[in-house]
């Protein structure tokens, strides 16, 4: 099963899943604010993603942290403020296979879904 993560007023992952729908891809939606994120789930996506590639420094999230986090930001504090704040995480992220995804792109997703 196809699963799209992700904020359901982001504008990528309504990108994301408008694209999902007319090309006719089951998928399941998971809210992170409404259905949360687990460690174990955060683990996983860390051990093959990265935590740097997961953590999104544009967002308001991100702007909204104390300086002093922002400043001295590694994997221990990055993962905490992930399951505090899933807002942080980038998005959408897709879970395709056993593979993670993180963005849209309409071109890598016609890749995934031939």
């Amino acid at each position: 099963m196809t699963t799209l993560y992700g904020i359901h007023n982001c504008d990528t992952v309504k990108q994301a899943r408008r694209w999902l729908d007319a090309h006719g891809v089951d998928y399941r939606f998971h809210d992170l604010r409404k259905d949360g994120l687990d460690q174990a789930m955060l683990q996983v996506w860390e051990q093959q993603l990265g935590w740097d590639a997961l953590l999104n420094r544009r967002g308001t999230t991100w702007r909204k942290l104390p300086d002093t986090l922002r400043e001295r930001i590694d994997r221990c504090s990055a993962l905490d403020v992930m399951l505090e704040q899933p807002s942080i995480i980038k998005r959408p992220l897709l879970e395709h296979g056993r593979n993670f995804h993180l963005g849209f792109s309409a071109e890598h997703y016609r890749t995934l879904f031939k």
